[in-house]
């Protein structure tokens, strides 16, 4: 019986391990593979490691994690977890039988389904991108399309004006508010409003966008429109509460909606958030935080104790 079974282990996994390996508590640690990011180059945004490999800061992170005897890991994969009628949980993993944990924290994060246009699957996390925070300066001085109509994405295509050499926004055939586009184009924004045909590129590098109709238009880098779902099917399985985008919804504390589960990384979101944080420090610090709390919460129980953080899920 283990304290505490983490689910993944990227930041958010990692961090809360650490955390809870620094006050002896009984932790295993299972990462079945490569995360989110794995197809970046580098992740960014994160101080003291801006522009590390995603895949180096997994290996500093394990080698930081194996001076802590508390600290178990595997590279199995979980493919059941149920309650107990006793009390914690008891996990299937296909190689090794069951595992049983007082408490459980999924960090298992988003994969990301990319809708199109046809070729986006190989410029992925190497220039066809969404988020600003983390790659947006990378585009500093260069040509940048952003692709999409809604508010967002003008305002994406505006914040990126603001460094980049040329933006253009790309509706791929889709109308366009007229106020957006005269406030687009106002600011130095081009407007293209042809269907996409495809992405252009050579070793994950964008070199241009092609239209059904009208020149090509050539361009460095590119903001898509991913749409991110859950990587697990477990906290379905456990019954925790999610949101219509599919994220696990947790209060302040990482906690679900199911006792002795917590959430940790961009795979679950408080409701006052709109969206899941893609950033990689926002999710180590949410692993830290539930780690945390879940410590508080056993010694409540071991030792009898009030516990502060008894009602604070919902």
């Amino acid at each position: 019986m283990f304290d505490v079974v983490i689910i993944g282990g990227g930041p958010a996994g990692m961090a809360a391990a650490l955390t809870l390996g620094r006050v002896h508590r009984p932790v295993l640690l299972i990462d079945a593979g490569q995360g989110r990011n794995a197809t970046a180059d580098n992740m960014h945004n994160f101080l003291t490691r801006d522009g590390t490999p995603p895949a180096e800061l997994r290996k500093l992170g394990r080698e930081e994690l194996a001076a802590y005897r508390t600290v178990q890991t595997t590279t199995e994969t979980v493919t059941d977890a149920r309650a107990l009628d006793e009390g914690g949980f008891q996990l299937h993993l296909p190689g090794s039988g069951t595992a049983a944990t007082r408490r459980l924290l999924l960090a298992t994060g988003l994969a990301d389904e990319l809708p199109g246009p046809r070729g986006v699957e190989t410029l992925w996390g190497r220039s066809a991108f969404h988020c600003p925070y983390c790659h947006g300066y990378e585009c500093t001085g260069k040509q940048v399309a952003v692709l999409g109509t809604d508010p967002a994405r003008v305002r994406l295509a505006l914040q990126l004006s603001r460094f980049a050499a040329d933006v253009a926004l790309c509706t791929g055939g889709q109308p366009l508010d007229p106020a957006a586009q005269v406030t687009l184009e106002s600011h130095g924004v081009a407007v293209r409003c042809e269907a996409i045909t495809r992405l252009e590129g050579t070793d994950g590098r964008l070199e241009q966008i092609v239209f059904e109709n009208g020149p090509s238009l050539a361009s460095h880098a590119v903001f898509v429109l991913n749409v991110p779902r859950q990587r697990s099917d477990l906290a379905d399985r456990l019954g925790c509460a999610t949101f219509a985008d599919g994220c696990v919804e947790v209060n302040e504390f990482g906690q679900t909606s199911v006792p002795g589960v917590s959430a940790a990384g961009d795979m679950a979101r408080r409701a006052t958030v709109p969206m899941p944080m893609a950033a990689v420090i926002a999710a180590a610090a949410s692993g830290t935080v539930a780690a945390a709390v879940i410590d508080q919460d056993l010694l409540c129980a071991d030792f009898g104790l009030p516990n502060p953080l008894a009602q604070a899920r919902g």
